[in-house]
């Protein structure tokens, strides 16, 4: 009964930049975590960012100081600002959101994923 809504994948150019919303809606009682993940063919899912709902953030290493992550002041959303893209930021991005404060692993709710491509 738990819904998990992602959007904004796309097309960009290195360089550019692409914002992923996701939203979580249904019969829970919190959610005090959502991450971003992103997948490539013959790898392991990477957690790109996540936050808490006190604001606790994590940012992955390949990621910081290009992409950021927000969360609304309800706490039912959570966005990805993906800046100076890179052809190696090119995955399925997946949200996930979590009950607990699991900002290493938030994975109780999953969205289906949306399309990241870089390319020139």
């Amino acid at each position: 009964q738990v819904q998990v809504m992602e959007s904004g994948g796309g097309l960009a150019q290195p360089g550019g930049s692409l914002r992923l919303s996701c939203s979580v809606s249904g019969n829970y009682f919190a959610i005090n975590a959502m991450g971003w993940y992103r997948q490539v063919p013959g790898n392991e899912r990477e957690l790109v960012a996540a936050v808490t709902s006190g604001g606790r953030s994590y940012t992955a290493d390949s990621v910081k100081g290009r992409f950021s992550i927000s969360r609304d002041n309800a706490k039912n959303t959570a966005t990805l600002q993906m800046n100076n893209l890179k052809p190696e930021d090119t995955a399925v991005y997946y949200c996930a959101a979590d009950e607990m404060y699991d900002l290493q692993q938030p994975d109780d709710y999953w969205g289906q994923g949306t399309q990241v491509t870089v390319s020139s």
